[in-house]
């Protein structure tokens, strides 16, 4: 007999708990939650394996790994991993965790992949253009009040409930 998952955490105290995290990240780091500065300096640990010249060269990246410096010797590195092992943890845990595409039957899981990638292409070249992630504007500059981040978010579940409203027949059968 197959084991049912547990149910999902209330949101409050999931929220609670969030912001107990958040509070301990600018406490102990000195900075807030997100995952692009981890993303990129694993992209300047790998440039800089191939190709050190062009690390030196690149004013973001000196900034990260100029020389001996290591860009992975930084919290926000840790903060990835650390985020991503708890994720498998607690699905392991709650018996949540399972390899499975989720999608509508008006669109195929190629379709669905394909149009993943590039919303993924799409939010990363962003994150790069803006030097910060969705999360980290939204968690840690609303965290601390920052207009900016608050008009953000705003404006990110504006544009989300807009865009749902012509994609929702792709997942119609599934809501």
């Amino acid at each position: 007999m197959k084991k049912q998952p547990k149910p999902v955490t209330n949101p409050y105290l999931a929220g609670t708990i969030l912001g107990v995290v958040l509070f301990a990240a600018f406490a102990l780091t000195h900075s807030g939650l997100g995952a692009s500065g981890a993303i990129s300096r694993i992209q300047v640990s790998i440039t800089k394996l191939i190709w050190q010249s062009h690390v030196d060269k690149v004013g973001t990246f000196a900034l990260m790994g100029a020389g001996d410096t290591n860009p992975l010797d930084h919290a926000s590195v840790f903060l990835l991993l650390g985020t991503f092992a708890g994720g498998m943890i607690s699905a392991l845990f709650n018996r949540r965790l399972k390899f499975e595409i989720l999608k509508g039957s008006q669109i195929s899981k190629t379709q669905r992949l394909f149009f993943a990638l590039i919303g993924g292409v799409i939010m990363g070249y962003g994150a790069r253009f803006a030097r910060g992630c969705t999360s980290g504007q939204a968690l840690s500059g609303g965290a601390v009040l920052s207009l900016g981040s608050w008009a953000f978010m705003f404006s990110v579940f504006i544009g989300g409930y807009a865009t749902a409203y012509f994609v929702r027949r792709l997942w119609a059968d599934s809501l």
